[in-house]
């Protein structure tokens, strides 16, 4: 027989609440410590309160009072399910989709060591590589375009890595849940959520960074959590475990990609928090205070650190070979590659007239001083030969150095003397391609406002006075001689006075997308201002090595940062290609397209469940309205009733450090200038999936608990998560085909398997 209920007091206009006045209990106040840290606070305070008589909840019993019997089993159960959910038809499409055209490529890359360029750090794609090369893939495959069929080669063993990782990452939700929750059915309502979720299914079967990104933070996410309920056992064998596990899953999301900075900082508010708590305990000494922030720094820092550059120390000995991105990097580096022009290379030392040069920019990722024979645009200032900078190695590169006073004399006649370029000299610069000469004058650039445009002008290398250039060495004085490689040089137009540079901006499809070069007026030494000379050709002087050139490796690192940063922020949208922005992903705006577009193609379409996404989007408008409530409530004096409390101590304290995830993993987006996609929500929905699993659960048993007896209770709080699971599972059933695959009409067809189901008109499937 259930025990009577405890007399209440009238209810006040506040439903739930109990304004607290003259003569009334003081209530203690909500007590908000980290999510998962699973043990009391220290201290006489909190032990006064843990032993104060509390009203009996009328809730359901949480798992955590639950035998742990079950629990093995349902973790048998998410992982079954996850797997098969995962490797269901892995093998389907057999063509190229979506972006394995350019990782599927870069496994390739690793497997014949050949030097790239990738605005991500090169952990993902190591591993896709080795995935590849230890299931028999041989990385010839080109990669060239999507749709692509993939015939004899051996494919499936990286779409099984990505899929394998994608599959971890449901039961490391799982466990995350149970540990905040410690709630079984929570924990299994957010694994139901993302087994069943069409989108992430998707990116799990393919080729792609995003699995191996998201199995890296959630695992971190897991590892902080772990360590959080280790505090009260500090220095013990399980808080090293899981605070150097923390370190480690780290390393590997700031490998993979650079957003991993996001969970870098949730961890590091975690860490700042329990550091402030121990701060706080005057109980602890200051020696075991720093023994604790040691202990941080070493596993939490240094570790990922190290791990880090690890990984770049890997991937620079692999990738060993010329490849497609050696133009992005400097001319010292290129020199370690096999195979490139500049490795072991042996040049004239000094610059000479006549001589044939390329010119490196040397701001990072500047390119060469390239010309072709497109003019500039109507209304784009004179309507002369465009000059730019390229990225990659060209023979539109070449320039012939020439003085500004006379023709040079043809190379092949012996009888004329070499003279050579001295700091100072004024010369021409003529394209070798073309036979036009580098050109300014005070037309604006196309794209840089107040800087001059850059031309190429003349017939066979007769110009006029706009094309002279004094040539100046960094740091040195006039007479001195111009060491190819190694000096640093500056052209100043002599007409105008202004230095050529280039901008770093992307010109637009009549630029070829190259970079913008131009002649600014202000006289600010930088690094879009100086060259270097790199090839040089001239068969009337001595060759030497330039060995001497080779970067250490802290000097490859950072210029590796430094390129990819500068690649990050100029990546812009293709014609006709699907973006979005940061507002559209909650709301399951819009998807992507992975393949095929006809009735008669095999047509995969990226898109999140939408009862899921939806579901997920109520959650955090009640989360918020949650804690505002309560806020509100505390602030004015009222006290909580038991059963709100519970409420609200259960959902801000499992759902405090996920809310904050879903914060830093979404909010940032708003704030980038490159070019953005749907995919790149899905962290984000990581943690939005695990508020709605703690914050469901609650509600359930918060509403479950105003039946009586316990029995009918437990009832009604199973009939609603049944619900909800199967809710999910319907949803799943409807729109799976878009994750596995389909064939034949569109949705606008009642033929379709998905006629009616297009439920916005942004779907494009």
């Amino acid at each position: 027989m259930r025990a009577p209920r405890p007399v209440r007091p009238p209810r006040t206009p506040y439903p739930g609440l109990r304004r607290s006045g003259p003569g009334a209990a003081s209530s203690t106040a909500l007590r908000m410590p980290a999510a998962g840290r699973g043990h009391a606070e220290p201290g006489p305070p909190r032990q006064r309160e843990l032993r104060e008589p509390r009203e009996p909840s009328r809730l359901p019993p949480h798992s955590a009072a639950s035998p742990a019997a079950p629990r093995p089993a349902a973790l048998a159960l998410v992982i079954l399910l996850s797997f098969a959910s995962r490797f269901h038809r892995l093998a389907e499409p057999p063509h190229v989709c979506w972006d394995e055209t350019h990782f599927g490529k870069m496994g390739s890359y690793y497997i014949n060591r050949t030097f790239f360029f990738d605005v991500h750090p090169p952990l993902g794609k190591m591993l896709i590589g080795l995935a590849g090369y230890l299931s028999g893939y041989d990385g010839t495959f080109p990669f060239q375009k999507p749709g692509d069929r993939y015939e004899q080669h051996n494919y499936v063993g990286m779409r099984g890595f990505c899929a394998f990782l994608g599959s971890c990452l449901v039961p490391l939700v799982y466990l995350t849940v149970l540990e905040l929750s410690k709630s079984l059915p929570a924990a299994l309502l957010t694994a139901f959520i993302l087994i069943f979720d069409t989108g992430c299914i998707t990116l799990s079967q393919y080729i792609l960074l995003d699995p191996i990104l998201m199995f890296f933070l959630m695992g971190a996410v897991l590892s902080m959590v772990k360590c959080n309920s280790c505090a009260d056992r500090p220095f013990s064998a399980s808080w090293w475990f899981w605070m150097s596990l923390t370190g480690m899953n780290l390393a590997g999301a700031m490998g993979v990609k650079f957003v991993g900075l996001f969970v870098v900082l949730l961890v590091g508010l975690n860490t700042m928090h329990d550091l402030w708590d121990l701060l706080g305990n005057l109980s602890l000494s200051l020696v075991m205070f720093g023994k604790h922030l040691l202990a941080r720094v070493l596993c939490l820092i240094l570790l990922p650190l190290a791990l880090y550059t690890a990984m770049f120390a890997v991937h620079f000995t692999v990738l060993n070979k010329s490849g497609p991105g050696d133009g992005f990097f400097s001319s010292a580096f290129q020199s370690q590659l096999i195979g490139n022009n500049l490795h072991n290379i042996s040049v004239p030392e000094h610059l000479a007239y006549g001589s044939v040069v390329t010119m490196k920019n040397l701001r990072m990722a500047g390119g060469y001083l390239h010309s072709h024979w497109h003019l500039y645009p109507e209304g784009i200032g004179a309507r002369q030969q465009q000059v730019t900078a390229y990225l990659h190695k060209d023979l539109n590169n070449l320039w012939i150095i020439k003085k500004h006073d006379s023709d040079t004399a043809d190379l092949s006649d012996p009888s004329i003397p070499v003279e050579f370029v001295r700091h100072g000299d004024i010369i021409r610069l003529e394209h070798k391609e073309t036979s036009r000469n580098l050109h300014s004058h005070q037309h604006e650039a196309p794209l840089t406002r107040k800087h001059f445009q850059v031309t190429a002008y003349g017939i066979n290398g007769t110009g006029d006075s706009n094309d002279f250039w004094r040539i100046e060495v960094v740091g040195r004085k006039a007479e001195k001689l111009i060491r190819v490689l190694r000096s640093q040089v500056r052209l100043t137009h002599v007409a105008t006075g202004c230095i050529l540079g280039s901008s770093g901006k992307i010109l637009p499809k009549w630029g070829w997308e190259q970079l913008e070069v131009t002649c600014t007026p202000y006289l600010k030494e930088t690094p879009n201002s100086l060259w270097n000379f790199e090839d040089h050709i001239n068969p009337k002087l001595p060759n030497i090595s330039l060995d001497v050139l080779k970067p250490s490796f802290a000097e490859i690192l950072l210029e590796s940062h430094m390129v990819m940063i500068q690649g990050n922020t100029a990546l812009k949208p293709k014609d006709n290609e699907v973006t979005s922005k940061p507002w559209h992903w909650p709301i399951n705006y819009q998807g992507l397209r992975f393949s095929g577009v006809n009735e008669t193609d095999y047509r995969v379409y990226l898109l999140g469940n939408p009862v899921i996404w939806w579901l997920n989007l109520i959650t955090i408008g009640l989360y918020l309205l949650i804690t505002v409530s309560t806020a509100v409530a505390l602030k004015r004096g009222v006290q909580l009733t038991s059963e709100l409390k519970e409420l609200s101590r259960v959902v801000l304290r499992g759902g405090g450090q996920i809310m904050l995830g879903w914060l830093l993993h979404y909010l940032p987006f708003f704030m980038m200038g490159r070019v953005l996609y749907f995919h790149h929500y899905f962290p984000a929905m990581l943690f939005s999936s695990m508020l709605t699993g703690i914050t469901w659960d609650t509600l359930l048993k918060f509403f479950a608990g105003f039946w009586s007896p316990s029995t009918t209770a437990r009832k009604v709080y199973g009939a609603g998560f049944l619900a909800l699971v199967l809710l999910v599972i319907y949803s799943f059933y409807l729109f799976h085909p878009l994750s596995y695959g389909i064939v034949g009409p569109m949705a606008s067809d009642p033929s379709s398997p998905m006629a009616g189901l297009r439920w916005m008109d942004s779907w494009e499937f």
